[in-house]
């Protein structure tokens, strides 16, 4: 699947570091270049400098042939424009964005379209799918496509894998820890990593459920 995404801030990382792991072909795009030389190395992500509403950029970077295109910055102004553009222009067959005032919530729909409105509380779900009941776990994302699922879970004191490197957690068969962002950054993380309070796990797997993760570290 070929995912555009505007917006290279928390969530726009987290999304593209996610996305990518599960081998996608992702484009993040950011107006800020010193923000993008911040995430220079980051594997398998092609990142463009540039104001995504913008149609000639939009252009450069793929829009046309894009699956999906997630406006993820902090404006929503510019979510609206990029969904737009992205839609009527480009022929994009679905677009998700970001509302981070919410009483811009009425603005983000087909008329300008978005075709999934993600409130800025709210973790991206299942292109887009909003989790329910969730706690400390919750399923961010099925890809029907590639047959995985992103699965997000939060490392709190009580958890029983605060503490411990990485590699002694018993995974469940078929997943991968994809990203650990702390104190607000994505890494790619090696069995040595000591989890800590705080910590957030995206992990993608073909086979296990929320509940077989939560089980694995809470």
């Amino acid at each position: 699947m070929k995912v555009l995404i505007a917006g290279a801030g928390r969530l726009g990382t987290q999304i593209a570091q996610v996305l990518s792991a599960a081998r996608n072909d992702v484009t993040l795009v950011e107006r800020d270049e010193d923000r993008l030389a911040q995430l220079d190395g980051m594997a398998q992500v092609r990142l463009l400098a540039g104001d995504a509403s913008e149609p000639g950029l939009l252009a450069r970077a793929g829009t046309r042939t894009a699956d999906v295109l997630i406006a993820a910055t902090g404006r929503d102004e510019d979510n609206l424009v990029i969904g737009l553009l992205a839609k009527r222009r480009f022929g994009v067959a679905r677009v998700a964005a970001r509302v981070n005032d919410a009483e811009n919530t009425w603005l983000f729909d087909l008329r300008w379209g978005v075709d999934v409105a993600v409130p800025a509380a709210t973790p991206l779900v299942s292109l887009i799918e909003e989790a329910t009941g969730a706690t400390d776990t919750v399923a961010l994302l099925r890809l029907s496509k590639a047959g995985v699922a992103v699965i997000e879970t939060a490392i709190t004191a009580e958890s029983r894998a605060a503490g411990r490197p990485l590699g002694e957690i018993d995974l469940p068969v078929g997943t991968v820890v994809a990203t650990v962002v702390r104190d607000g950054r994505p890494t790619v993380p090696g069995p040595e990593v000591e989890l800590r309070p705080g910590d957030e796990l995206l992990l993608v797997s073909h086979e296990a459920s929320e509940q077989e993760i939560h089980a694995a570290f809470q």
